[in-house]
């Protein structure tokens, strides 16, 4: 009788939860970041033979990105997909790679930044009781505009939103003394329709996501900053997956994370396409507007370095970008 239920104790402390490992996200069903989602869940359940299942909640059904780290820390969700302000929540050193004005237009030099310093990130998330399974980049922040801004000094004069709770982004309104209008993300659209706010930010893919393209006039061409997003789940949950299928699991999200960020990049590309189609106009910022951006950059560091992020991830950032 002993022998049995040892045997089945073992057999239990193998396999993972009963039920699915539930994860939120804002990702809307049928984009094709989340059809490499389902993929990617698809693959972890049929390797690990069923014991490792994740159900996602797209499009944000569980809430906002707030209202689904708050789940996660009363366990009623296991994980969740999330961009650069809800994991600076939980680990604030990410957030140096989203600091404003550091690649300008160098997509691929953000790129190699963010998968050098991931390592690193993935020490402090574990410290912080979640596990990293999978880091991308979501894309370069640009902003959009009900009217026209010809230049840095311009922005000074228009309305724009602020994501409620962003230290980053509440320390660039400071420094560049912006009007800065904080609201939830899905009050956006209803607030350029009703002209609460002028101006609005998010890579190409989220404009049209979004449907700001349809209450903008101008895209203003040079990134605010870049933004990145991962897929992290509570140690909690991770412990309960036996070492077997937790190399399986970290395997397959690995090999994801390309592809996450080529369909990322496509799609802000295409996302741009269709908004020039929609004559929407493009404006492009002096070089002097980008030099006295530099000097926006290093005040919000001033700020934020031994609040938000850590003078070592600070130190990591600016070794990595005086790499060729």
């Amino acid at each position: 009788m002993k022998k049995i239920l040892l045997a089945l104790m073992l057999s239990s402390s193998l396999n993972v939860y009963s039920a699915p490992i539930k994860v939120g996200v804002l990702v809307p069903e049928g984009t094709g970041w989340a059809k490499i989602i389902k993929k990617m869940t698809g693959e972890i359940k049929e390797a690990t033979k069923g014991n490792v299942e994740i159900k996602v909640y797209y499009g944000g059904s569980q809430g906002d990105e707030q209202d689904v780290l708050r789940k996660i820390r009363i366990g009623q969700l296991h994980g969740g997909i999330f961009t650069g302000k809800t994991l600076g929540d939980i680990n604030g050193d990410v957030r140096v790679v989203e600091i404003p004005f550091t690649f300008n237009s160098n997509r691929e030099k953000a790129l190699k930044t963010l998968q050098a310093m991931t390592p690193f990130f993935n020490q402090n998330f574990e410290k912080n009781k979640f596990k990293n399974l999978a880091t991308f980049e979501v894309g370069q922040i640009y902003l959009v505009s009900q009217k026209k801004i010809q230049d840095l000094n311009a922005v000074k004069t228009v309305k724009i939103w602020s994501w409620e709770g962003d230290p980053v982004v509440n320390t660039m309104f400071d420094s560049m003394h912006l009007i800065g209008v904080p609201l939830a993300l899905p009050d956006v659209l209803s607030s350029l329709t009703t002209g609460v706010i002028d101006a609005a930010y998010a890579p190409g893919i989220g404009i049209i996501s979004l449907q700001w393209n349809t209450k903008i006039k101008y895209v203003i061409d040079f990134p605010i900053s870049y933004s990145i997003g991962a897929f992290v789940i509570t140690n909690d949950a991770w412990s309960k997956i036996s070492p077997a299928d937790q190399k399986l699991v970290s395997e397959i999200s690995k090999k994801y994370e390309g592809e996450i960020n080529n369909t990322n990049e496509k799609d802000n590309q295409e996302a741009f396409k269709s908004m020039k189609a929609q004559k929407i106009e493009f404006i492009k910022f002096s070089d002097a507007d980008i030099k006295q951006a530099q000097g926006y950059r290093q005040d919000i560091i001033k700020k934020l370095k031994g609040k938000l992020f850590s003078e070592e991830a600070l130190k990591k950032l600016e070794a990595e970008l005086a790499k060729k």
